[in-house]
C-alpha cells in the first residue's frame, strides 16, 4: 500500500483530486505498520490537501484516523477537535450515508463517551448501526478498525454483548483479511479483554449519564461528600450511584472500578 500510495503521489498532477486519497493511504500504511508519528503527519498533509482540492471524503476519514491516534495518546481534547471537524465536513458535504463516515462516528462515540455525553455517543452508534452493514470486505481497513473503536466504546458503556456481536463480525473479516497490521493485534487484545469479561454482570445495564460523570471522580482521593458537593447531588446519591457502577462493571470496591474502567478507555491511566 504504502509503496502504491508514494508512487501516486509522484505521478499525480499538483491539484488532481486523486492527490489527496494517495495521501490518505500513505498515512494509513503508516498506520498499519504502527508508525504513528509519521501517519499523524501524513494524514494531516491528506486533510491539508483534500481541504485544497475539495476531496471531502478523503478529508473527513483522514480527520477521523487522527482523531483515533489521538485517543491512542490520551490527547482527548485534540481528539474532540478533530471530531468535530470531522462531522463538520460531513454535515456540509451531506455525506451521513457514506459508508466511510462510519470511522467518523466510530471515533466520536469514544470520544463522547469519554466525556460522559452518553446521549452524543448513543447518537453515533446509531449512526455507525446503519452504516456497519455496508463496511464489508471490500474496505476491510476501514470496516475492522472503526468496528474496533465501536468495541471499546460498547465496553466502555458496559455493554459487552454489543461488544462481542461486533467482535464477530470483526473475526470474519479478519479471517478473510488477516494482515491488517497493528489492527489484528489489537482485535486480539480486545478478544482476551472480552473472554475475561463477565457478560451477565457487566452489561447487564450501560452506564448511565450520572454514572458516567462520577467516574472520573473515583479516580481521585476525593470522599463521597466531597464529590457531591463537586457534582451538586448528595453524599448518598454519590454512593449509590457509586455501587451501582461497581454492580455494573463486576467489581466490588472503588480501586477495582478505577482499573475496570481504565482497561476499557473510559478512563486514562
Amino acid at each position: 500500500m504504502r509503496a502504491d500510495a508514494e508512487q501516486a503521489l509522484e505521478l499525480l498532477a499538483v491539484g488532481s483530486l486523486w492527490c489527496a486519497p494517495a495521501q490518505l493511504l500513505l498515512g494509513i500504511s503508516h498506520v498499519l505498520a504502527g508508525n504513528h508519528g509519521v501517519a499523524d503527519r501524513a494524514l494531516a498533509e491528506a486533510v491539508e490537501v483534500a481541504q485544497d482540492t475539495g476531496a471531502t471524503v478523503a478529508a473527513s476519514v483522514a480527520l477521523a484516523e487522527r482523531a483515533i491516534l489521538a485517543i491512542g495518546r490520551q490527547d482527548w481534547h485534540n481528539a474532540e477537535t478533530l471530531v468535530e471537524q470531522a462531522r463538520s465536513v460531513i454535515d456540509s458535504a451531506h455525506l451521513e450515508e457514506c459508508v466511510t463516515s462510519l470511522v467518523v462516528y466510530a471515533a466520536g462515540a469514544r470520544v463522547a463517551i469519554h466525556h460522559g455525553n452518553l446521549d452524543q455517543s448513543k447518537q453515533d452508534l446509531a449512526r455507525a448501526q446503519q452504516l456497519r452493514p455496508q463496511a464489508t470486505r471490500s474496505l476491510p481497513y476501514y470496516a475492522v478498525q472503526a468496528r474496533l473503536e465501536l468495541i471499546r466504546t460498547y465496553l466502555a458503556l458496559t455493554d459487552v454483548a454489543s461488544a462481542r456481536t461486533v467482535l464477530g463480525e470483526v473475526d470474519q473479516l479478519l479471517r478473510w483479511r488477516p494482515d491488517l497490521g497493528t489492527l489484528t493485534q489489537q482485535a486480539g487484545q480486545l478478544r482476551s479483554q472480552l473472554d475475561q469479561a463477565r457478560g451477565e454482570v457487566i452489561g447487564a445495564a450501560p452506564l448511565t449519564t450520572a454514572e458516567l460523570r462520577l467516574v472520573p471522580l473515583l479516580a481521585t482521593h476525593l470522599s463521597f461528600r466531597e464529590m457531591g458537593q463537586r457534582l451538586y447531588v448528595s453524599q448518598h446519591t454519590v454512593k449509590t450511584q457509586a455501587m451501582s457502577i461497581y454492580r455494573k462493571l463486576g467489581v466490588s470496591s472503588r480501586a477495582q472500578a478505577v482499573q475496570r474502567v481504565q482497561e476499557v478507555g473510559l478512563l486514562a491511566r
